[in-house]
């Protein structure tokens, strides 16, 4: 399995497509940062990504401190760090007071009109929410405000029918609707993943960057598919297809980490997801990721995550009963 399909298997994705917008112009909408959103989309969650996909017609967002941005139909914006933004028909408009996001909370998706019936765009609002660690290693290096075309790509297109399939079934009385949503929303958003990780430009860092290079790809691509080997530099240099101090040079220059660091917090990552989604000894888990001996292991989880491994999931598995 290559490291962006493992690292999202590991980050287990929650989301949902939860407000579907027919907007005619003039029209502005407000939209709240993600941290005040997220306990009303999804409780428990440590970081919610909010991203639009435009289904029909122009406009633009407006995030603070930069400059509006127009969008088309087929576009998706990720807001990688939840900023707060700006939905409009044309830059500099006042925000129209907005129904409060509890109220269109209440069924999914909700469909919100709004306008002085004008031209018409129609787009959708989702959301994935995961762990905040494992959230800053997905988008570590993303611009705050990202934006790919998927009617470029044979997945885009599919999507897009997807979606407007599934949205009819939401509203339908038949059972399982908004779960088709929920993963179409992952799938979406995955696309969009690969698509930056194609399209972007030299000069970029971070961990989808690292993933777009030969010889740092290659390199993750390894780490991820056995985790628990004893890897040194210089064999997963051979693994990559280079010198050791090339690797390291551009592993630490897109990564901002060394190949070993790296590995170890991989490690503990995959330490943490099987400590919250199974019951398995401590030992077995140790050794699952790649460490002879608990001690090694729980001095390593402690460093990673301040606590030891059976306190963190005792109070792991304490937050999400107390969700639900």
């Amino acid at each position: 399995m290559d490291a962006l399909s493992e690292t999202l298997r590991v980050v287990q994705l929650a989301g949902a497509i939860f407000l579907q917008g027919r907007f005619t112009a003039p029209w502005c909408y407000q939209s709240p940062p993600a941290d005040a959103a997220a306990p009303l989309l999804e409780p428990g969650a440590e970081r919610v990504v909010i991203f639009h996909l435009i289904t029909e017609g122009e406009c633009c967002v407006e995030l603070e401190g930069q400059a509006p941005m127009r969008l088309s139909a087929g576009d998706v914006i990720v807001f990688s760090q939840g900023d707060a933004h700006r939905m409009a028909s044309a830059p500099g408009l006042v925000p129209a007071p907005g129904t409060p996001l509890k109220d269109l909370l209440q069924r999914r998706p909700r469909q919100l009109n709004h306008g002085g019936g004008g031209a018409t765009t129609r787009l959708l609002c989702g959301y994935l929410a995961c762990d905040a660690r494992l959230a800053r290693l997905l988008l570590a290096g993303l611009p705050p405000l990202m934006r790919v075309n998927v009617r470029g790509s044979n997945a885009g297109v599919w999507l897009e029918a997807s979606v407007r399939y599934a949205l009819a079934e939401a509203r339908s009385p038949r059972p399982g609707g908004a779960g088709v949503l929920a993963k179409l929303a992952e799938v979406l958003f995955i696309e969009v993943l690969r698509l930056y990780i194609h399209e972007q430009s030299a000069g970029r860092t971070g961990w989808l960057a690292g993933l777009g290079d030969r010889i740092v790809g290659g390199a993750l691509n390894a780490l991820h598919r056995r985790p628990a080997h004893a890897w040194t530099l210089d064999e997963l240099a051979r693994e990559a297809g280079t010198s050791r101090s090339v690797l390291a040079e551009r592993f630490q220059l897109l990564v901002g980490s060394s190949p070993m660091q790296y590995l170890t917090q991989w490690r503990m990552m995959l330490a943490a997801n099987l400590l919250c989604g199974s019951r398995a000894p401590l030992a077995r888990i140790a050794q699952d990721v790649g460490y002879q001996t608990d001690t090694a292991f729980i001095r390593a989880f402690r460093r990673e995550y301040g606590v030891p491994p059976a306190t963190w999931r005792r109070n792991r598995h304490a937050a999400i009963e107390a969700v639900h």
